[in-house]
């Protein structure tokens, strides 16, 4: 079969095509042709060699959707989707013509979406339900304020925030994002050119701060969002671009009893990714959970793809297809 294949990591030179042996699925799993196979920035950090679980020789790629070929009897001919796990980094991923998972993950589609739109939910989704779910644990009537709010994960968290009845403050770098981010549930935006973060996120909750602080960038934005909180609020940090490193005044932060919480999806088990998908799905159907809009490229041009996400040239979520 043909997959995406890189033998080393540290440059994107090395991604190329190559012939494999089509993989065989064992007891309790689940051999899956691959009919869309999104590629998220972790597939492209998974390369440049910044993903501490990657071993090579390696096929990336965690999100997919296709048909399964072979396992139990229930799920043969079934069109499903899925993620999580290890894969794309300790064990082979969806950037090929077949794939092998688990039997647990994998989950019928959603009905209505295609194999594109299946494939482009899952990274996004799980990552922010763990974030606002499982680790902020956020309340209805809570406000909640998202740190990158019209990307792949941010869409995601103001339409799961907005479902479990938070109120959502958005954020842009200018205000001309606004318009096209119109179909998310956001309460209020934050205008980050004329707007200091925390000045913003204080005037619109009344001078008490957010409940809660989802931050997808990092970096200098770091200590800003700690500054947003309210008493005892939490904040969320998935990203540590563009420098792990980062600085805060301590005294302030336990003054105010701020709560500190990190999140690997790395880290969620391919069960745990199917728990979480499985309950997104009654959204997906009801298209309260939108997917974003997608761009599909062949997946001979995967390495091209690759280059291009990873210089900013494309804008919309990709996905590729064998």
């Amino acid at each position: 079969m043909k997959a995406l294949r890189f033998e080393n990591t540290g440059s994107l030179d090395g991604l190329a095509i190559q012939e494999i042996p089509k993989p065989i699925a064992k007891p309790g799993e689940v051999l899956v042709r691959v009919k869309a196979a999104a590629v998220n920035p972790s597939d492209i950090k998974n390369v440049l060699g910044r993903m501490r679980e990657t071993t090579v020789p390696r096929t990336p790629g965690r999100d997919f959707a296709g048909i399964v070929e072979h396992g139990p009897s229930a799920l043969s001919g079934q069109s499903v989707f899925g993620s999580g796990g290890n894969l794309g980094f300790g064990r082979n991923g969806s950037h090929a013509e077949f794939v092998v998972v688990p039997e647990n993950a994998v989950l019928p589609m959603p009905k209505g979406f295609t194999f594109e739109q299946s494939a482009a939910i899952g990274v996004a989704y799980m990552t922010a339900w763990a974030a606002l779910v499982k680790a902020a644990q956020l309340q209805p009537g809570e406000s909640v304020l998202i740190l990158g709010t019209t990307g792949a994960v941010g869409s995601a968290a103001a339409r799961i925030a907005h479902k479990r009845g938070a109120r959502v403050l958005g954020t842009v770098r200018k205000s001309a994002e606004i318009a096209n981010a119109s179909t998310l549930p956001v309460d209020l935006w934050i205008d980050l050119e004329t707007t200091e973060l925390a000045k913003g996120a204080r005037e619109a909750t009344d001078g008490k701060g957010a409940d809660v602080v989802f931050d997808l960038v990092g970096g200098p934005m770091f200590e800003k969002c700690l500054a947003a909180l309210a008493w005892r609020g939490r904040q969320v940090a998935i990203s540590s671009s563009p420098d792990p490193r980062v600085g805060f005044n301590l005294v302030d932060f336990y003054h105010n009893e701020s709560r500190l919480l990190g999140v690997d999806s790395l880290k969620l088990s391919f069960e745990e990714t199917a728990e979480i998908l499985r309950s997104l799905t009654p959204g997906f159907e009801s298209n309260e959970f939108l997917p974003p809009e997608v761009i599909a490229f062949p997946l001979a041009e995967g390495p091209k793809v690759y280059r291009e996400m990873h210089e900013s040239r494309l804008k919309a979520k990709v996905v590729l297809k064998p």
